[in-house]
């Protein structure tokens, strides 16, 4: 009974903890690690999907990918290369400070200023130029060429107070200096590895959120996400593992939610480099030819992959097959691009026609923490390949620590996952399979260093086409060429699945976002 009373008292005193949370308080358990709090710092879908609590964005996309005003209440093309937007008067930084075009204007030259990021926001600001600032609510931006994305590059950059963070750092975000945005929820602690606690902001300048308390637990374990949920402790979670999926609809307790999800999981191949770095013979000493360079082995790769049963027995077929970067259906996709079907014959012919009939070794690298079953994925990928011939050994490791090595091209193969936000194709097509180019953010996540100036060429000229038909062509015909090169290989797109206990309700969305501020309860 005494250790009953203490944790109600400091449950109490923290105003965050599953059953002793008061009644306008909700509790969620987040199943990615949040690596930073600095909203430029690391474009990753679980930062984001927390400081969007806190920092507002210019425009943002609704959960049917639909571009909406936030902080700019309107927009238009003065020109071709000339895009003006006028922002909300009024709007406030939870300091009391006012928002106006000088904080915007910041924040879009910010993300170059900071290094070593692991995943850079420079790949959606690097087109602006130029930035004027007409009046206190007016600013124009200003592209090299012609900029048919604008909107859909600043769904992904936060606004952040220029009086509040001038000068400070990632580490700065991390210990809660410099969190002062004009989101809905106000920062509170960010305890790494365990939870972030916000409280609503009531001078927020949108729908006033439910809750007057928020904390987000980090319980990355799924079987413990879940145990939480059936105990009470935390009202929602994210990422429900597949193998639960089932048993937990006939809960009359708990309601389970579901969408595809923009979200692409792939394998990323060292196409560059003469010597890779976890390539080896059967012997495991290092080889002097990349056998990853040759369009038949990486084919081979992809038909020693069995995508249907990744999705059957992997992931409880809570996932699609897919053989594109899009998921299919969504505006851009490709009709007719179905995912390779697994064929192990085919794989060992094929490798045998590049030299390798007796195969070679191969370390496949990937998270442990980030995507659903990822570790499972990583290992059955393996299974596969072993098959074939190709003796692979998987390490898996934190989202954290394979974004920075990842970032530094310490890998030959890696598994990843881009979510592309509303599902545009830009975003997926200028990040993973263009050119790399450190100044124009071209290729920023294009690990493997896949280079075809014929992708390049179509990808910027639909960038450029304002002719949605035409724009829609040149992304299909990008996508095929990239796709028929091998330039990644797609697996899968994920399901999104939350897991609500009854009275709470939430609107599945395409692109993860978990927000307690979309959180009802009836």
């Amino acid at each position: 009974m005494r250790v009953k009373l203490v944790l109600g008292f400091v449950a109490a005193l923290l105003g965050f903890s599953g059953p002793y949370a008061g009644a306008a308080d909700l509790v969620v358990g987040l199943g990615a690690d949040v690596t930073s709090m600095d909203p430029h710092f690391a474009n990753i879908t679980s930062n984001s999907n927390v400081l969007l609590h806190v920092f507002d964005r210019l425009v943002d996309a609704d959960n049917q990918r639909k571009i909406q005003p936030r902080l700019a209440e309107s927009w238009k093309n003065i020109d071709d290369l000339t895009w003006e937007f006028k922002l909300r008067r009024g709007v406030k930084f939870h300091d009391g400070s006012e928002l106006t075009a000088e904080d915007v204007a910041y924040s879009l030259d910010r993300p170059a200023t900071l290094v070593n990021s692991p995943t850079p926001y420079t790949l959606y600001t690097k087109s602006i130029v130029e930035k004027t600032i007409v009046d206190k609510y007016t600013i124009r931006l200003k592209t090299a060429t012609p900029n048919a994305i604008m909107l859909y590059d600043l769904i992904n950059i936060f606004i952040i107070s220029k009086k509040a963070t001038s000068g400070l750092g990632t580490e700065d975000f991390n210990a809660g200096r410099g969190m002062i945005g004009t989101g809905p929820y106000k920062f509170v602690q960010f305890k790494r590895g365990d939870r972030i606690d916000l409280v609503r902001n009531d001078a927020y300048w949108g729908s006033k959120p439910a809750w007057d308390k928020v904390s987000l637990r980090l319980i990355l374990t799924p079987a413990a996400r879940v145990a939480a949920l059936l105990s009470g402790d935390v009202q929602m979670i994210e990422n429900v593992p597949p193998a639960d999926i089932s048993k937990l609809k006939t809960n009359p307790d708990l309601n389970v939610v579901s969408t595809l999800s923009s979200r692409v999981i792939y394998l990323e191949l060292d196409q560059s480099r003469d010597n890779s770095p976890f390539v080896t013979d059967k012997a495991g000493k290092p080889m002097d030819k990349n056998p990853l360079k040759d369009y038949r082995v990486r084919l081979a790769i992809s038909k020693a992959i069995n995508r249907a049963a990744i999705v059957d027995k992997v992931m409880e077929g809570n996932a699609m097959a897919t053989g594109q970067l899009i998921p299919l259906g969504f505006w851009a996709s490709v009709p007719g691009l179905k995912p390779e079907i697994g064929d192990v014959d085919g794989a060992k012919k094929l490798l045998a026609q590049a030299g390798y009939p007796d195969g070679f070794g191969l370390t496949l690298h990937g998270t442990n923490d980030r995507y659903v079953n990822d570790s499972k994925i990583l290992q059955t990928v393996a299974q596969m390949l072993n098959r074939v011939g190709i003796n692979t050994k998987v390490e898996s490791m934190p989202a954290s620590v394979f974004f920075s090595r990842r970032n530094k091209l310490d890998f030959s193969v890696g598994m990843g996952g881009w979510g592309g936000g509303p599902g545009h194709p830009f975003t997926y097509l200028k990040s993973l399979v263009t050119t790399y180019d450190a100044k124009t953010g071209f290729g920023a996540n294009n690990n493997g260093r896949y280079s075809n100036p014929k992708v390049d060429a179509l990808v910027a000229q639909a960038a450029v086409t304002i002719d949605m038909s035409k724009q829609e062509k040149l992304w299909q015909q990008a996508t095929e060429l990239a796709m028929s090169e091998l330039a990644i290989l797609p697996l899968h797109n994920q399901m999104n699945v939350w897991a609500l206990r009854k009275g709470y309700h939430f609107v599945p969305r395409t692109d993860e976002g978990t927000f307690a501020f979309e959180v009802t309860a009836k």
